[in-house]
């Protein structure tokens, strides 16, 4: 499945709102208030696309209960915005996309997180198991002390863990530090234990490596980076950071501590998806806007998001 540029979706409302329709409910309309199907479409002047439930009488269309509810901007350049940002490898920054979309920046800023919301899985499974290799390592996300303005403080850098399985998923958090208590609750909440955990000789995995199958290390500091024929190492892991930092410095140029999870949220949803397609890649927020909701509010630092 490719995606075509062209496509009508992208620029007429009723074909967007129809193929919204279709790829949310594939067996027909259901009520998002309560679930009933006895739903039908209104017609006369009511809003284009409005159904009214037979059970409850809410009102709903196909936005409610997903990411793009409330919000005022056609949705012919959702679509169109998910997909430049899901086919976008360095990812796609909101000043550019308020241009190519015709939005303030303040509009497609917050357009953006709302997609990134759309990419979170809904429940991650944890992975790796037996005969698999997940690798752990962690890196500092944040502008270069060289680059500051002149008399201004050095930049802080925020503590960033990734675990990937090899020729599998990805997962990435945003750590308060790197100690062993930090990195083993992350590490044994989202790794299967029967995994072959490979690191980096941080002395935080020592202990932790113990939990699992088998601990393989590689010691960096004596230019060491693969072991036993090309087993052990954590070029994935890295490779994961390369594209991260290419993202930030080429796209982004400086990320908040308080969006941090929702762009690596963004950059593990394209690696999970890197063997896809774009077309089939920009599907899926859609499908994961369901049951999301993100304020304005919400990305500013509410306790709720």
């Amino acid at each position: 499945m490719t995606c075509d540029l062209a496509n009508p979706i992208f620029t007429d409302e009723v074909k967007a709102t129809a193929h919204m329709e279709a790829d949310r409910w594939p067996d027909g309309a259901y009520c998002p208030h309560c679930g009933s199907v006895n739903v039908h479409k209104m017609a006369g002047k009511t809003q284009a696309g409005m159904f009214l439930c037979n059970e409850c009488r809410e009102k709903f269309t196909c936005r409610t209960g997903t990411v793009f509810e409330r919000s005022h901007i056609p949705l012919h350049k959702w679509l169109l915005a998910t997909h430049l940002m899901a086919a976008s490898k360095k990812g796609m920054s909101a000043l550019q996309l308020s241009r190519m979309l015709g939005l303030s920046y303040k509009s497609s800023w917050f357009m953006c997180h709302r997609i990134r919301e759309g990419m979170k899985p809904a429940s991650p499974s944890p992975i790796g198991g037996e005969n698999k290799v997940v690798e752990s390592d962690e890196t500092f996300i944040g502008g270069k002390a060289k680059n500051r303005a002149y008399a201004k403080k050095e930049p802080k850098k925020h503590a960033v863990m990734t675990l990937v399985e090899r020729d599998g998923e990805s997962r990435s958090f945003h750590v308060a530090n790197v100690k062993a208590k930090t990195l083993r609750e992350k590490i044994v909440t989202t790794v299967s234990r029967k995994s072959h955990l490979m690191t980096d000789e941080l002395a935080s995995y020592e202990k932790v490596g113990k939990e699992f199958a088998n601990h393989g290390t590689v010691n960096h500091s004596a230019d060491e980076y693969v072991r036993l024929g090309g087993f052990e190492h954590i070029n994935t892991a890295e490779c994961r950071f390369s594209l991260m930092k290419r993202a930030v410095f080429a796209t982004h140029h400086s990320i908040s501590e308080a969006h941090l999870p929702r762009y690596l949220a963004e950059w593990d949803f394209k690696w999970n998806t890197r063997k896809m397609k774009d077309g089939e890649r920009a599907a899926l927020p859609l499908k994961g806007a369901e049951g999301k909701r993100l304020t304005y509010r919400g990305p500013r630092g509410a306790a709720h998001v």
